[in-house]
């Protein structure tokens, strides 16, 4: 059985181009499209071209520690 969407971490937080900000008003950035936003980028994205981040790239695997 799949997970529920509501379950699911946003994508941003998987892929290596996110990155948060120190900026209060806009503390997500991506930086494969260059940009900061006020709510995930993936979001952003979506609401402007309605299609899902073309560029999301995941993370590497942690080492684990110890």
């Amino acid at each position: 059985m799949a997970a529920p969407e509501a379950t699911k971490k946003p994508p941003c937080l998987n892929c290596k181009h996110y990155f948060i900000t120190w900026d209060q008003y806009k503390p997500h950035g991506c930086r494969s499209f260059r940009f900061k936003s006020a709510i995930l980028p993936c979001y952003d994205v979506q609401i402007a071209s309605n299609l899902n981040c073309l560029k999301f790239e995941a993370k590497p695997a942690r080492k684990p520690n110890g």
